[in-house]
């Protein structure tokens, strides 16, 4: 029989997979002799088999009634004792952090027989009644899905009819009835009472558990993390320590370093005479850690020893959750902690310089994602009005938008927003995602609202506390200015502030210095970025190129380290004041008139070559002939047939245009993508691609002359058969041919049709490099055009989980990637000299970049921007050192 029942006395850090990563993590706190109670884990397995069959695996329940014997002798109480009762923790787990998005139940085996056993042994009788509510409240909501506000109705009842301002301080008499009101609740909705059988509460909550795998939110925030959907949850039994005692009680979250910044020393929230899940839900304003100092200096040592125990233990950033139970300190979790982008690059620096780990490992600390995130812009502070309100600086960055009051409206904006909320919960996903930035008037750098935002990158600002939120007026009111829905707010994540209207941005210190304006000299964030990427450069295989077509762009993109250009698009320089030139080419009714519309482009396209050749001295340039269909340069076929039709219907010569929409209706195409471009288009329109040549072989002639090292290459788009490739190959060095005082000139051809791909080896014979263009690829091979179906169905597939992330944003590695392992490996056994590069939007996406260094590419291109995120990539690709997870 399989066994699914762990205690925490037999697991360890490294087995996350099967228990989670909390119940791992309990197994090596309890291995470490820290303070940590009574309990046992239910494997991932156990759920996986309840989500297959819908049923309880068979003799689990039985396993857990063995393993619970155990805790209720170390504890010396018996679940559901009416003399002396214990109490339960029942919390998820799976292998990676999802805050939030899934179940926890506390305070298992109060019944009314056993909630008076607890008043009387802990001596505590609203203690002990106010954690009965709080069960049946917890309960009815998550096992039963009772709405919650029926149960908030209750309680704010009870408030009023105290006169208390607070939950805190309802006195017994009310928390008593409170009891009864809250029961009647659940039996109005479940249509039976309350469970009074404790072993029956605990495996209902065992069971919700399960089923919160799947709930809503929870396979949202896998999708949004690309968290694979079939892990399954661990669920971890605890004994109950409690922090709401009285003033020597408490509960705290601290992390071993600041999660936003990265400095050193301790950092968290406290809340005294509280339980733990009000610090994780916001839902009352904290204290700062060092507080505690004061409060109880005895367990703040002792919490302090545990931090550091633990950060070297795992060797990063730790976030503990702590119970203080009359003066006694309990650990109720650890993990590696969730972090801002600016603290994962200066806490990896750090630990190399601490001799904790190695620089290949600090790679893996960091991500592309988190790079990309520290290049976006931040505010310009020196034309800010005054600020509205500060509150805690939970997740830096700069947002602006208008101002929402819920997830829904968040969701369905077709314009930047900020939510705004008293605090969020895992309800409010979807509108956390959409929002650019989050706003809430409670709750710490704990809360939920601060864990999510910070793994999302999202700008969050907490605990605003001066904010008076109406929900149901749609308003918000900061020291007599009233804000309604609509109005625009920028929130700074890094000093708290809050500013009225739209606050300009200045670009991102991390880009200046990609620029070369700032020195990474006293700025621990740019001297942790230089020395990471300094080592991604050092070991990575992987070149990294840019998408570049004016010399402007090739600089930029020199600048932030680029190796080349792998992608110069020509049909770009077609555009502007000569789309007319092109208009004389494809109206051309014979040779001469053809033959003179690209006698005047030639110049054209020469001098931008010319510029480029200069900004990538020394360095490659790819640059690909003419690729769209010519009808691209004219007008639309709707605008060109309305105006000739309004100029008929006034008795007017519609003129040129009448000339125009002949030509663009003979060259109409159902559909282009699959018609008359590319290297199809070189064939049929005698001249085109020679022209191209030539200006390409003469500005590297005038950059040879002027002392330049010009390297261009020549890629020919969308061949399919090796035929073409050797046609235009033959054309193109006829030209060549004829030009002195030219560099070696590579000619190759780009892999973006299926049948390439398979033909590779074929097409290897007349190519000296491939280049990968996955966008026309994944279209052809799915059979999708990007511009319709993006739109159309996208959004279901990813609802249905046919698509954990769109095709075209990362690649499809078993189809897609399959076809480019197919063409490097065909092409390499043809010519084992083969260069193979990638430059379709791919190139700057972090999880294609891994994929592209196991196939075995020379190279990468993207836009400039991406350049230093794919350096990472490739850097972090090369690295085979144990990861740390940080989501």
């Amino acid at each position: 029989m399989a066994r699914y029942v762990y205690d925490f006395t037999d697991g360890n850090k490294d087995l996350k997979e099967l228990l989670g990563g909390k119940g791992a993590n309990l197994a090596e706190m309890t291995r470490m002799g820290l303070p940590v109670p009574p309990g046992f884990t239910i494997t991932t397995e156990a759920c996986r088999a309840y989500l297959r069959t819908r049923a309880v695996p068979a003799g689990l329940f039985a396993e857990v009634q063995e393993h619970l014997l155990l805790v209720e002798m170390r504890m010396g109480k018996g679940l559901g004792d009416p003399q002396d009762p214990l109490l339960l923790s029942v919390r998820s787990g799976g292998k990676f952090s999802m805050p939030g998005m899934m179940e926890t139940i506390l305070d298992i085996g109060l019944t009314d027989s056993s909630v008076r056993g607890l008043a009387a042994q802990s001596g505590d009788e609203r203690f002990a009644w106010d954690s009965y509510r709080r069960l049946i409240q917890m309960f009815g909501r998550t096992v039963f899905g009772v709405p919650g506000a029926d149960f908030e109705s209750e309680l704010a009842a009870a408030r009023a009819g105290a006169g208390a301002e607070s939950d805190a301080e309802l006195p017994v008499a009310q928390l008593q009835d409170l009891v009864e009101a809250y029961k009647k609740v659940f039996l109005a909705h479940t249509g039976r009472d309350f469970p009074q059988a404790p072993h029956e509460q605990l495996f209902l909550a065992i069971t919700s558990v399960f089923r919160s795998w799947n709930a809503e939110r929870a396979v949202l925030y896998r999708r949004q993390e690309r968290i694979p959907q079939d892990l399954g949850t661990a669920v971890n039994v605890m004994a109950m320590v409690f922090g709401n005692r009285g003033p020597d009680s408490g509960t705290g979250v601290a992390f071993t370093r600041d999660p936003a910044t990265g400095r050193r020393g301790a950092y968290g929230d406290y809340l005294s005479n509280a339980q733990g899940e009000d610090v994780v839900a916001g839902i009352r304003n904290t204290v700062g850690l060092r507080e505690l100092a004061e409060l109880d200096p005895r367990s703040y040592r002792r919490l302090l020893s545990v931090m550091e125990r633990l950060e070297q233990r795992y060797r990063d950033l730790c976030d503990i959750e702590f119970t203080i139970e009359r003066g006694k300190l309990w650990m109720l979790q650890t993990r590696v902690g969730k972090r801002t982008a600016a603290a994962a690059f200066v806490i990896a620096a750090q630990l190399v310089d601490e001799g904790t780990i190695t620089l290949d490992e600090a790679l893996q600390r960091v991500s592309g994602e988190q790079l990309a995130h520290l290049m976006f812009p931040s505010f310009d502070t020196s034309a800010a009005p005054a600020p509205l309100t500060t509150g805690v600086p939970a997740s830096p960055g700069a947002a602006v938008g208008a101002i929402v009051f819920d997830s829904a409206h968040a969701a369905a904006a077709d314009h930047p927003v900020i939510l705004v909320r008293p605090e969020t919960n895992p309800d409010d996903l979807p509108g956390m995602i959409a929002a650019q930035g989050i706003l809430t008037s409670r709750g710490g750098k704990t809360s939920h609202a601060a864990v999510v935002a910070r793994g999302m990158g999202k700008t969050c600002v907490c605990g605003a506390e001066e904010l008076r939120i109406d929900l149901a007026a749609e308003t918000v009111t900061v020291n007599g200015t009233v804000l309604h829905a609509g109005d625009v707010l920028s929130l700074d994540g890094t000093t708290g502030r809050v500013y009225p209207g739209a606050v300009p941005v200045h670009p991102s210190p991390v880009v200046r210095y990609f620029e070369g304006e700032l020195s990474p000299a006293n700025d621990p964030l740019l001297a942790a970025v230089q020395r990471l990427m300094t080592h991604a450069d050092h070991v990575r295989r992987l070149g990294v190129h840019a998408n570049a077509d004016t010399g402007p762009d090739a600089a930029r993109a020199r600048r932030f380290g680029a190796g080349g250009v792998g992608l110069c698009r020509t049909e770009h320089m077609f555009l502007g004041e000569r789309r007319e030139l092109v208009e004389r080419l494809i109206l051309a009714d014979d040779d001469t008139e053809r033959d003179a519309a690209l006698a005047a482009l030639l110049p054209l396209q020469r001098a931008d070559f010319v510029e480029l050749f200069e900004a990538m001295d020394g360095l490659p340039v790819t640059v690909r002939l003419i690729d769209p269909p010519l009808h691209e340069f004219l007008p639309a076929l709707e605008e060109l047939t309305a105006r000739v039709a309004r100029a008929e219907a006034l008795g007017r010569d519609p003129g040129r245009d009448a000339v125009l929409l002949t030509a663009v209706r003979r060259m109409h195409e159902a559909n282009p993508m699959l018609g008359l471009r590319g290297v199809r288009l070189g064939l049929v329109v005698p001249g085109l691609f020679a022209m191209q040549v030539r200006a390409i072989a003469e500005a590297a002639a005038l950059r040879v002359a002027a002392g330049g090292d010009p390297r261009p290459e020549i890629m020919v788009p969308l061949v399919g058969a090796v035929q073409e490739l050797e046609t235009v190959r033959a054309e193109a060095e006829s030209v060549l041919h004829g030009i002195d005082g030219i560099p070696r000139i590579r000619i190759g051809t780009m892999i973006e049709v299926p049948r390439a791909a398979l033909t590779a080896g074929e097409i290897a014979h007349a190519a000296e490099f491939f280049s990968f263009g996955t966008n026309d690829l994944t279209q052809m091979t799915w059979g999708f055009s990007r511009d319709d179906v993006e739109g159309a169905f996208f959004g279901r597939y990813l609802a249905l989980g046919i698509f954990a992330v769109s095709p075209f944003e990362t690649i499809d590695s078993g189809g897609v990637g399959e076809l480019v392992r197919i063409a490097v490996e065909r092409g390499r056994a043809t010519r084992p000299d083969l260069t193979v590069g990638v430059c379709g939007e791919h190139g700057g996406d972090p999880a294609s970049v891994r994929f592209f260094h196991r196939a075995g590419l020379d190279y990468v291109s993207c836009s400039p921007f991406r350049v230093p995120v794919a350096r990472l990539e490739a850097g972090r690709a090369a690295c085979t050192a144990s990861t740390s997870d940080s989501r």
